[in-house]
């Protein structure tokens, strides 16, 4: 059954609970898979007697799935309804888990995980765009809060999962991608069971499959070469057909949405400079942190000396500066504008990447690897809930799930870039992979590439970036009260009265 706007759910409701529970689990897998990975490739690499050009993509295979898939997901889910969409989603996910677990080599893992990225493409888009129609104009910001905030922690916490059961054996990083399958058993039934379904009614026509091919493959043959470059040279004609083809292929998708008269990525959607300038800072900040979060691991491990339960332990101080920050950075920009934060953010978090600079095979983690990760989290916890909440804001609530699928393309997508590209440009090559001197000197290279790319963001989203309009504010809806959690609220409220309408812009995902 189709939502209406008088069905719409409260926050405080118990359905609205369930639909929440079941959207932040659902986008949660996906969310810790991706970090948890990140601290089990040492393990991988030692279990299939492999280097550092099939870690990668055992990294990018999955983004590259992901981020080549999210429009079409997003497009499917509001033609066809997000309920659906996102169980698919959910249970596609699960069995590529398995495929995963039971990987004979790396190559094999890396097709598994390949397929786990369609299946996350399709849940991550769904699980933002289900509460933003699900949920009433007044209560709609408190859950996408709520979403953001948990699934900022569950993200944060993946590295110490992953750490801990890494640790359990020489062949239990298979446990990482286990775990999935009980998470999403829980997601389906809570889904199947509470969450209503909901669709863009306006849409019409079929599904572009043709351009969810174009965008994909594009995506391939650019991250092919970009990854490749470095072992066959960069003038070779493997690397360089791959790049012009990539190339001509995301080109032709642009082309082909330029024409169509329901074209998968509404380009007018770009005709808002907020939402293509939120977008931009977007691209930059998540690469730089995609790309530093990639070798970290590795780093620590490598190089450092950490177990992998010590490496993703070392991580938590992230979550806790996050939980008790997140929520107060989503008060302030509801009551002052996006502007200053996403200006300020992106510079402290460089900062922090800057920090990174300083681990090597002798320091302690209270000098060296703390303050990198205090200033970072303090850096995220400024910047994320005004970053996403202008992303979903500046576009038409009729596109709730494409504007979603935009920001979320835009970021996997910049991290599937910089985890090709960093390597390469810090001069990590095989080589200096197996060699912990060269490793530690091309990370070093590597978080400060990132921590001036995150410069480069703040200083763009201080010109580029607008504060709304304030309206005038009626006396008795004053004063404002502001919940707590990691996202401005869409309406503010003053305790027991009913706001007209949404005020500031909605939140979106991290």
């Amino acid at each position: 059954m189709t939502t209406t706007a008088d069905e719409r759910l409260s926050f405080g409701s118990a359905t609205g609970r369930w639909v929440l529970t079941a959207t932040i689990l659902g986008s949660g897998i996906a969310s810790i898979d991706a970090t948890v990975v990140g601290i089990a490739l040492p393990a991988i690499g030692r279990s299939f007697d492999t280097g550092l050009q099939v870690l990668q993509w055992v990294v990018t295979a999955y983004t590259l799935t992901l981020a080549g898939l999210l429009l079409l997901a997003g497009a499917l889910g509001d033609r066809y309804g997000r309920r659906r969409v996102f169980t698919f989603g959910v249970v596609w996910f699960a069995a590529a888990s398995v495929l995963c677990g039971i990987a004979p080599d790396g190559w094999t893992l890396v097709a598994a995980r390949a397929l786990q990225g369609v299946g996350a493409a399709l849940l991550t888009p769904g699980s933002l765009a289900i509460l933003q129609a699900s949920f009433r104009p007044e209560d709609r910001s408190r859950a996408i809060g709520a979403w953001s905030g948990l699934g900022g922690v569950a993200t944060a916490i993946g590295p110490f999962l992953g750490g801990w059961l890494v640790g359990l054996g020489s062949s239990s990083w298979r446990l990482i991608f286990a775990i999935n399958v009980p998470i999403a058993a829980a997601v389906v039934y809570l889904t199947w069971r509470h969450v209503p379904e909901s669709r863009d009614e306006e849409a019409s026509g079929r599904v572009d499959l043709v351009s969810g091919a174009l965008i994909t493959a594009g995506l391939i043959g650019v991250t092919y070469g970009l990854i490749e470059g470095q072992a066959l040279g960069w003038t070779s004609a493997p690397v360089l057909a791959a790049l012009v083809a990539g190339a001509l292929l995301v080109a032709g998708f642009l082309w082909r949405q330029a024409r169509l008269e329901h074209p998968m990525l509404p380009l007018g959607l770009f005709g808002s400079a907020q939402f293509t300038a939120t977008n931009v800072v977007t691209f930059i900040l998540y690469g730089a942190l995609g790309g530093a979060l990639f070798l970290l691991p590795i780093q620590l491990q490598q190089v450092a000396g950490y177990s992998p339960l010590e490496a993703g332990v070392s991580l938590l101080p992230l979550t806790v500066v996050m939980l008790l920050l997140s929520s107060r950075s989503g008060a302030l920009a509801a009551r002052i504008g996006p502007r200053l934060q996403m200006s300020l953010g992106p510079v402290v978090a460089g900062a922090g990447m800057a920090l990174y600079a300083r681990i090597d095979a002798g320091g302690s983690y209270l000098t060296e690897v703390l303050p990198a990760v205090l200033v970072l989290g303090l850096g995220l916890s400024i910047t994320v809930a005004p970053l996403t909440s202008t992303a979903l804001s500046s576009a038409p609530a009729t596109h709730a799930g494409m504007a979603s699928a935009v920001n979320n393309d835009v970021a996997r997508a910049a991290g599937l870039i910089a985890v090709a590209v960093l390597p390469a440009a810090a001069g990590i090559t095989a080589a200096a992979y197996a060699s912990p001197g060269l490793l530690s000197a091309g990370f070093h290279r590597a978080v400060l590439i990132c921590a001036a790319l995150c410069v480069f963001a703040g200083g763009l989203a201080a010109v580029s970036i607008r504060n709304p309009r304030a309206e005038p504010k009626p006396p008795e809806e004053q004063p404002w009260r502001h919940c707590a959690l990691d996202a401005p609220p869409a309406s503010l409220t003053r305790a027991g009265a009913q706001a007209p309408g949404p005020r500031p812009p909605a939140s979106a995902q991290s």
